[in-house]
């Protein structure tokens, strides 16, 4: 399954760094694995990943849900986040994703959750996507 989640990934995040209305939401390709260090604005982040077995009696497959992280300032910056989310979820529902080594059956987006984070006083919003793949 491992193989199936970096595939995923490599998809997502080729399929989001080529939409340019997305990267001008974003002011660029600020789409990254990790928060990176001093960040400000509002940048996505790859998150959180269960990866289920979805084999059938002729074929290897893997169910995900993914979760996409949208981070913003305070202030205003909610609001653009809320549009940038929106724009990553029209991007990635249902779309064409070419994944090494498996096809994609589904790519839908199953929810998002908005929030502050207590700590920070940041807005973290959260897109999901679940994601069903067979192996080639």
């Amino acid at each position: 399954m491992m193989d199936a989640v970096i595939a995923v990934r490599r998809a997502i995040q080729a399929r989001l760094v080529a939409d340019t209305g997305l990267l001008a939401l974003l002011g660029g390709a600020r789409i990254h694995d990790e928060p990176p260090r001093g960040a400000s604005g509002i940048h996505i982040i790859h998150g959180d990943v269960d990866a289920r077995d979805w084999s059938t009696g002729t074929d290897l497959g893997c169910v995900q849900t993914i979760d996409l992280v949208i981070w913003a300032g305070k202030g205003s910056e909610t609001g653009a986040a809320l549009t940038v989310a929106g724009r990553v979820a029209a991007v990635l529902h249902d779309a064409p994703l070419a994944i090494a080594g498996h096809r994609l059956i589904n790519i839908r987006q199953t929810g998002l959750d908005a929030r502050r984070d207590a700590k920070t006083g940041l807005s973290r919003i959260t897109v999901r996507l679940r994601c069903v793949t067979e192996q080639i």
